[in-house]
């Protein structure tokens, strides 16, 4: 058993322009850990999340992947990934889920499921159906197959958009507010998913809003103010005995919510 760390990000800048959404920012995830990134809208958590699956080029720091650091080319303003098959191995096993589903409206929710790993990984159609099917059964849904996404309710598509990223089999899921889209009973369908595959031991980055879920199955919670790691530790000491005045602040703003 290695205790190399899946996803490994060190001193992390990010800027549009003059913004500087991350001012400088480590986070660490090592296999079968839940890191919940909290914090503010504005904050940078979907900034950072975007940054580690390459998604967005950052200007300064490092992002390790199971130890080996992504190469850059260029500085600063013109940084970018130097290595478009890093690229490619390092999304591939760093699946996302994204706050707006992404389904592909044309294609039934099985073929939304199949389509990465058929196309991005090469796998056999009739093993990629199979392995589709079974993730879909996993989260709930294995009877909507034939289906397409305007049928379904936005749980039931958040689901599938689970069920994708589990099928390209990831070293890590990278979850973006995968339940600020859905009215409160969608989200407890996809909670549930969620705390499911945190159960299992599976990696995972989660930026949410739900604190509760955050309490609920992270190992290590990230609080991000204006671009900086303010505070970080497990959940019962981060929730329960909050050190900085703004993560008060924060966490009784979202109780009042």
């Amino acid at each position: 058993m290695t205790d190399t760390p899946v996803i490994e990000i060190h001193n992390l800048h990010k800027a549009y322009g003059s913004l500087e959404v991350l001012k400088g920012v480590d986070v660490t995830a090592h296999r079968g850990d839940v890191v919940s990134l909290i914090g503010s809208s504005g904050s940078g958590k979907s900034t950072l999340l975007r940054c580690a699956n390459l998604l967005e080029d950052s200007q300064q720091g490092d992002i390790l992947f199971k130890g080996e650091p992504v190469v850059w080319k260029g500085q600063g303003a013109h940084r970018h990934p130097g290595n478009a098959k890093q690229v490619l191995r390092i999304r591939t096993n760093l699946s996302m889920v994204f706050q707006q589903f992404n389904l592909w409206a044309h294609m039934t929710i099985l073929q939304n499921v199949m389509e990465a790993p058929c196309t991005v990984l090469r796998r056999d159609k009739t093993e990629a159906e199979a392995a589709a099917r079974a993730y879909l059964d996993k989260v709930g849904i294995g009877d909507k197959c034939d289906v397409y996404p305007a049928q379904l309710s936005g749980g039931q598509q958040q689901r599938a958009a689970i069920a994708r990223a589990l099928c390209m089999e990831p070293e890590a899921l990278l979850f973006d507010e995968p339940t600020s889209a859905l009215d409160p009973e969608l989200e407890q369908e996809v909670v549930r998913v969620i705390k499911d595959l945190a159960a299992e031991g599976r990696t995972m980055l989660l930026v949410t809003h739900d604190m509760k879920l955050a309490a609920d199955v992270s190992d290590h919670v990230v609080f991000l103010h204006q671009g900086l790691v303010e505070e970080h530790g497990p959940p019962g000491s981060l929730f329960g005995a909050p050190k900085s005045e703004r993560l008060r602040g924060f966490l009784s703003a979202t109780r009042a919510a």
